[in-house]
């Protein structure tokens, strides 16, 4: 038997295995920093399947590090496992798919390394979704998790057509804070500071500054807070904001102009004003690198799909960004349902415990598997990747 064959008659042993896992962890959905069960249920299943495995890693108590290597020298490859959830919604971006995928590609792969060489390795990355420690990719990133990771692997569930990793923009997330006085408004109030004022008046700029940005640029914010009644001149407001761009360049010069407003906002009013980001790691864009999706997008069709040829472009943000900045890295999109669903979305949520998006990690795990695989077997290729990654990466300073 092949090593090819190999991973996949043990993808098909284990696909029911995983698919309890998927349902399981989408029936308990946990948002950033509180994914216990998720954690749990998957860094059991490796242990089971012979890794190596920490818990609380990199600064997140719900994220794992998983690791199996051959006494057969060779490269290293990490698989990426996502596995939060979003508040109020559940699983309608598909991490429960996305995180037990990730771990049958990886033990799959380990069938065969002892004979191929190299190392597996899966990193459990909370928070995708963000929250006051979401983003987790940035901080395996900073800790030094990938400085000797050759390449890192995923797929994303996504709608009803199969797509190579997109070009995913960076994310700033950030909070607004003015502080004023309180008064009455009707009697007294010339001896009020209106907080409200200095967020409309952000707001307002914000507008304004729209019309001089660079077309990729998204800023989009509510008002978390905006006073407790009426007649009470408000003394506190708060407002939270994502800023977006192509690049983490052009992110920053659009973050240091919100900065500015926010200052002008409150000299203007007289309040105290306060920028401050509203999570641990800001979300990188991300940095394809298209000689490494032609390994994968060559292995799921020799598995009998097809690729929808349309560009692949996105206004998301994805942590990978963070992961592409050092190393190359795929996250190809999979289809998980016969008709469009949108991300985020109650459908999208049905389609990830539906037949349809349970049959997508068999097919992701065996596509990430065998791309993994030939990255083992042809070091020319691997080499050329890294090559093309490093080039990429200078093209976009």
């Amino acid at each position: 038997m092949t090593f090819r064959e190999q991973i996949i008659r043990y993808v098909d042993m284990q696909d029911e295995t995983y698919r309890a896992i998927a349902l399981a962890i989408h029936a308990r959905p946990e948002v950033s920093n509180y994914e216990f069960f998720a954690c749990e249920t998957l860094s059991e299943q490796l242990k089971r399947e012979g890794f190596t495995v920490a818990v609380d890693v990199a600064g997140h108590r719900t994220g794992f590090d998983a690791r199996y290597r051959s006494a057969k020298p060779g490269p290293v490859l990490a698989f990426l496992a996502e596995y939060d959830a979003l508040p109020g919604i559940g699983h309608a971006c598909g991490h429960n798919l996305f995180g037990a995928t990730s771990c049958l590609a990886a033990s799959a792969l380990k069938q065969v390394i002892d004979e191929v060489g190299g190392e597996v390795r899966i990193y459990g990355t909370p928070g995708e979704e963000g929250g006051e420690n979401g983003s987790a990719k940035g901080s395996f990133v900073r800790e030094g998790f990938f400085r000797d990771v050759d390449a890192a692997l995923c797929v994303h569930p996504g709608s009803d057509r199969h797509q190579l990793t997109q070009e995913e923009i960076a994310c700033a997330p950030f909070r607004i804070v003015f502080k004023g006085k309180a008064s009455h408004a009707s009697s007294a109030p010339q001896e009020g500071i209106n907080a409200l004022d200095a967020m409309i008046l952000v707001f307002n700029a914000i507008g304004l500054l729209r019309q001089q940005l660079e077309k990729d640029v998204r800023i989009h914010g509510i008002i978390s807070k905006g006073g407790d009644a009426p007649n009470i001149i408000p003394d506190y407001t708060e407002a939270k904001f994502f800023v977006r761009a192509a690049t983490v360049k052009r992110m920053m010069e659009v973050y240091h102009k919100l900065e500015r407003i926010t200052e002008g906002a409150a000299s203007q009013t007289g309040c105290t004003g306060l920028m401050e980001p509203t999570q641990r790691n800001m979300v990188d864009n991300i940095i394809p690198t298209p000689s490494f999706d032609a390994v994968y997008r060559k292995e799921l069709e020799s598995l009998g799909e097809q690729f929808d040829d349309l560009p692949p472009k996105s206004l998301g943000s994805s942590d990978v960004g963070n992961v592409s900045q050092v190393i190359p890295v795929i996250q190809p999109m999979i289809r998980i349902s016969k008709v469009p669903v949108a991300g985020h979305s109650i459908e999208k949520r049905e389609a990830c415990c539906a037949e349809s998006g349970l049959r997508s990690i068999g097919l992701g795990a065996k596509a990430l598997a065998l791309t993994a695989l030939d990255l083992i077997e042809d070091p020319a290729l691997l080499q050329q990747i890294k090559i093309d990654h490093t080039q990429a990466v200078k093209a976009q300073q």
